[in-house]
């Protein structure tokens, strides 16, 4: 198992990546602001236009950092990767698991039950916790209605038909996660997902979260050998990694949008760190973004048993655990793809 190591996010303005011997070095104005150890690192995140040394991108590349670049607003640039090591065999059946529509929905379907597994886990554990605070009907109604859809799941070998069951069942999911935003009302509200831009402060959250997660899904899945752009229920677009869409479905819930929950209920955050763009997108400030960051890595290292491993890993892991899984089935060592159903 992959060790989890420290993630460093950059979000200081004009600041300047160099490469002194086996050290990262952060400068402002050719002032030194901090020095880390590579050999600490294992992902470097840069927010804003923060320049880079060839020298620090060769080191990274080598030592399989993971070395990504952002906008303020957390919307992906680019990333830089060394030498593509990938099993070439894993790889190859991969591609034939993309290109037949029957096998891809039948491995898809395992991600989407373990999505819907996990929101109905979200919102039961919410009934019992908080009884009192809400509508539990409501809450209740969606849970059954969940639970059907995933029996209707395990019979799927269409592709579309696949797709509009997960979309009608995360338009019911969605309609009652406001009810789960227990403190500071005023200021956070959930009434639908809007994407592009993010049309409030929980969706400008959620996007920021998804975009962290898929960015470490990536990375797990390179790290095991497999194309992170070569889908089964996302399919090929140019730039778009269809595979770690795919495999974080199932961590949507359970993992990013319980943490935005958390640091809103939690008091965390506050509603004055966010302002609106002419455009009506609602975007985080610099320091709203410290404070989200710091604690995605915090909860990176929660201890958790995973559920099919029965070993106790961080948080962080699981990415890393679910691709490993997954190339284990692609190489035929499983007869299904496991999903993560949290417990």
């Amino acid at each position: 198992m992959k060790k989890l190591l420290n993630t460093l996010f950059i979000t200081l303005p004009d600041t300047y990546l160099a490469l002194d011997g086996e050290n990262i070095v952060i400068k402002q104005d050719e002032a030194v602001l901090a020095r880390y150890p590579l050999h600490n690192l294992e992902s470097v995140y840069t927010f804003g236009y923060a320049g880079v040394s060839p020298a620090l991108m060769g080191a990274c590349a080598t030592r399989n950092i993971n070395l990504t670049f952002m906008t303020t607003t957390g919307r992906f640039l680019a990333r830089v990767i060394g030498e593509d090591r990938g099993n070439v065999v894993l790889r190859k059946e991969q591609y034939r698991i993309s290109d037949n529509e029957v096998r891809s929905a039948r491995l898809a379907r395992n991600m989407i039950i373990g999505k819907l597994y996990n929101n109905k886990w979200l919102l039961e554990r919410a009934t019992r916790d908080h009884a009192l605070r809400l509508d539990t009907d409501r809450l209740k109604k969606v849970t059954a209605s969940l639970s059907e859809t995933m029996k209707l799941l395990r019979e799927v070998e269409q592709l579309d038909v696949l797709r509009g069951l997960e979309g009608a069942a995360a338009v019911q999911y969605n309609s009652v996660l406001d009810e789960l935003i227990l403190q500071q009302k005023e200021s956070f509200y959930f009434y639908g997902r809007s994407r592009r831009p993010p049309l409030d402060k929980v969706n400008a959250l959620m996007s920021f979260a998804y975009t962290l997660l898929s960015n470490d899904m990536k990375s797990a899945l390179e790290s095991v050998g497999l194309d992170a752009y070569v889908g089964f229920l996302h399919r090929d677009r140019p730039g778009r990694a269809s595979l770690a869409l795919d495999m974080m479905e199932e961590l949507r819930g359970v993992y990013a949008d319980r943490f935005v929950l958390s640091l809103i209920n939690k008091k965390i955050i506050n509603g004055r760190g966010f302002y609106s763009k002419e455009n009506g997108a609602v975007i985080m400030d610099d320091d709203t973004r410290k404070i989200v960051l710091k604690a995605w890595q915090d909860r990176k290292q929660d201890k958790i048993t995973h559920p099919y491993l029965n070993e106790q890993i961080s948080w962080g892991l699981v990415p890393y655990s679910q691709a490993l899984l997954l190339a284990r089935h692609i190489r035929g060592d499983l007869d299904e793809y496991p999903p993560f159903m949290w417990k």
